[in-house]
């Protein structure tokens, strides 16, 4: 589908963009057809959808927004120049990528990015990200997010949650995928030129776990609760307890108000 007049600076910063109408989950096409035809997609191949009925988070939680609700969107990234130790570091980027980006709209609010990568508004959730490598490929990853656009107050999912048009905003979609994408790619080639430092730097500047009291869900249905005190050289949370520091590399957090 062109897509020149839709989306002319997301064309312009991706190597391929298509829209569809209405799908499951942009994710779950995006890996099947990268899996399908290994090499074939390019890097920064985009696929993206207002109706989107089976999204997924994290920890398998499903995620759905009414018809033109939400953008859901899913960038193809190959990852065979960056270091395996720093991998890690990629779903994180995305996330410092969004909230710079959701920050370029919204000037008058509080973005910060919620670790891994949920981008927050004044605190409330209104962009998830969600990374997946595809399988038989481990040099490529599926990166997908799903912004909060012009859902009412009435259709959030959860009272933590927001959208551009309960903040009084109009989202320019074009600008806002644009400068996620953008962004992303600069953070890409800066991970595979060696600068992760530089990366963990841009994370830290927007992460809002950082310093305060969380409570963690883990994968195996456990919870940590205690102080995200750092990032570690992986982007591992760092939480201090009573019984020590604990280094977790995936989960969803509770900022304990």
């Amino acid at each position: 589908m062109s897509t020149e007049g839709q989306f002319p600076r997301l064309s312009a910063v991706a190597s391929r963009v298509e829209i569809v109408p209405a799908t499951g989950s942009t994710n779950a096409d995006l890996v099947a057809a990268a899996a399908a035809d290994p090499g074939a997609l390019p890097h920064l191949a985009v696929l993206l959808t207002h109706d989107q009925t089976g999204g997924r988070g994290r920890l398998d939680r499903t995620w759905v927004a009414g018809p033109g609700r939400a953008l859901a969107v899913s960038v193809l990234v190959r990852v065979s120049a960056i270091p395996v130790a720093a991998r890690g570091w990629i779903p994180l980027a995305a996330g410092a990528a969004m909230t710079h980006a959701v920050a370029a709209q919204l000037p008058q609010h509080s973005v910060r990015m919620k670790w891994p990568n949920d981008v927050l508004v004044d605190g409330n959730k209104i962009c998830g990200i969600l990374a997946e490598v595809v399988p038989g490929d481990a040099d490529a990853v599926v990166i997908g997010s799903g912004v909060n656009t012009t859902m009412p107050a009435d259709e959030l999912p959860v009272p933590t949650a927001t959208s551009f048009a309960v903040l009084g905003a109009v989202a320019d979609e074009d600008a806002l995928i644009a400068d996620y994408v953008d962004g992303l790619d600069r953070a890409l080639a800066a991970l595979a030129g060696g600068a992760s430092d530089a990366v963990r730097s841009s994370v830290q500047t927007v992460c809002a776990t950082i310093g305060r009291e969380v409570r963690v869900s883990l994968p195996d249905g456990s919870t940590v609760s205690g102080r995200a005190e750092r990032l570690d050289d992986d982007g591992r949370l760092v939480v201090a307890s009573d019984v020590g520091e604990r280094a977790l590399s995936a989960g969803d957090v509770v900022h304990v108000r």
